[in-house]
């Protein structure tokens, strides 16, 4: 990244070291031709460093090279998204847990364990059986018929570990909502010209971004040359190169509420950034500073004082709590990352959650804050 910025900035000053007289009179008269297309131009060369060259050297102004440079990353472990249990949605209502199989397959109602809640239920399955032509599951605490379970896949979506801090801002695209679950590039800013590129990028894509202009009331970010997208497209990261203002610290986690984000700094250097789901109202994740305060390998989670938003979920893996009740952890049921959705927890992938509590040690600094403002905090901050 650096050897990448020197040659941006020799670029740049030797191209203002030709003098534009001569830059005219050469054109006008053609005696100097232009320079062959290349990043590196030597003022003593008898050419004019227009043209192809100029465009070469006003994209490596802002960081962009041909081809383009890499993010210093590397992908985590996949290892880290793997799970000890199958996961199960719970689709009837007051679905009966079973002392036994044969319970289960007799539905015997006198051994029934209890019922599943009413809300949004999750059972974990270690065990699963054939009889009778149907599937029936054991939860942590007996048998439930397969008819009353769907069976689902836990999301595979991880984030990226760094070598170093990057030098300018990235993201992931972001187009649940976009036809096709796909965004569309624009060749400049804005929505007023009709120059879409044709070029679709898919959803949580990571893009580096190299510029950045604001458009009416939203920033539109460039993301290679002439090519845009707008800032609802893409949860942005922009790198810090020290610790939020007024603190001293030389590790820490900090979640961006407004990009949906997550960022890991250790010896000031960013290690790890992924996204996330945070608190939608009125379960917020309230901005503040914390600490991690206690880890836990598995635990189960419920909520059951707003029948509205009742849930209970089984067998959560990688908590770590930071405010309370608030904790970071995986989410084996939420596919779909980036934008606020929970009861006030930070979700995150089962492999990220996974990486984060490995990383994580108890009496870690916790920043999280958003800069749009719109995030109301705590009664104990107000």
């Amino acid at each position: 990244m650096r050897r990448r910025l020197i040659t941006t900035l020799i670029a740049g000053f030797l191209l203002a070291t030709v003098p534009s007289t001569v830059q005219a009179e050469g054109i006008e008269d053609g005696s100097v031709p232009l320079c062959p297309p290349d990043l590196y131009y030597d003022s003593s060369q008898d050419c004019l460093p227009l043209g192809p060259t100029a465009y070469l050297l006003d994209m490596a102004e802002i960081g962009i090279t041909f081809p383009e440079t890499p993010l210093p990353i590397r992908n985590p472990d996949p290892s880290l998204s793997e799970v000890q249990y199958k996961y199960a949605y719970v689709v009837r209502e007051r679905a009966p847990i079973y002392e036994t199989l044969n319970a289960a397959v007799s539905q015997d109602n006198d051994k029934i364990v209890r019922r599943i809640t009413r809300g949004f239920n999750y059972v974990s399955i270690s065990r699963t059986e054939l009889s009778k032509g149907k599937y029936y599951h054991y939860t942590d605490i007996g048998w439930m018929s397969g008819s009353d379970l769907v069976i689902t896949s836990v999301p595979i979506f991880q984030g990226v570990e760094f070598a170093e801090t990057p030098t300018h801002d990235f993201g992931w695209i972001l187009s649940m909502f976009s036809a096709g679950g796909e965004a569309e590039t624009k060749r400049s800013p804005g929505y007023e010209t009709d120059d879409y590129t044709g070029h679709y990028l898919e959803h949580q894509q990571l893009v580096q971004i190299y510029d950045i202009q604001t458009v009416g009331k939203w920033d539109w970010y460039m993301i290679g040359p002439d090519e845009w997208v707008v800032q609802t497209a893409v949860a942005k990261v922009s790198p810090r190169t020290g610790p939020p203002e007024g603190m001293a610290w030389n590790r820490w986690i900090e979640v961006n509420l407004y990009e949906q984000t997550i960022t890991v700094y250790e010896n000031r250097e960013l290690v790890f950034s992924t996204l996330i789901a945070s608190g939608v109202g009125p379960y917020y994740t309230y901005p503040g500073i914390y600490q991690i305060e206690e880890k836990e390998d598995l635990t189960r989670m419920r909520w059951l004082t707003d029948p509205a938003h009742a849930y209970n979920l089984e067998s959560v893996p990688w908590t770590m709590y930071f405010d309370e009740g608030r904790a970071f952890h995986g989410a084996y049921w939420r596919a779909n990352l980036g934008y606020p959705q929970s009861h006030g927890c930070v979700n995150m992938s089962v492999g990220d959650s996974h990486w984060l509590f490995n990383w994580a040690n108890i009496g870690d600094r916790v920043y999280v804050y958003d800069p749009s403002g719109k995030t109301p905090l705590s009664e104990a901050d107000r």
